[in-house]
């Protein structure tokens, strides 16, 4: 899990980590895909590849509620709900690693 490549002491969970934290971005909000690597990197996994089968270039990551505020979840309930049912999911990607000494 992403979580332990990025524990310190004063950071072993998501809900201990400092706001604005990588640990707790990875949790509460959009991260780009630049940042995923350099956390995979920085444990020593090798970057191998990555895929654009689940990017969603509707997806402006600019929502009141952050990336909860797309569908499935609907953070903001039915306050403009159509406008994020059109959207639809969050931009996503695929990584793929080798794990270190493998």
């Amino acid at each position: 899990m992403v979580a332990r490549w990025l524990r310190t002491d004063r950071e072993r969970t998501p809900e201990t980590a400092q706001p604005g934290s990588p640990l707790r971005s990875l949790y509460e909000d959009f991260v780009h895909q630049d940042v995923a690597i350099a956390f995979a990197e920085a444990a020593d996994f090798k970057f191998i590849g990555s895929s654009g089968v689940n990017a969603n270039p509707k997806d402006t990551k600019d929502y009141p509620g952050g990336v909860w505020t797309l569908p499935p979840t609907y953070k903001l309930g039915s306050q403009d709900r159509a406008k994020y049912e059109a959207i639809g999911e969050s931009d996503r990607f695929i990584l793929k690693f080798q794990k270190p000494g493998g």
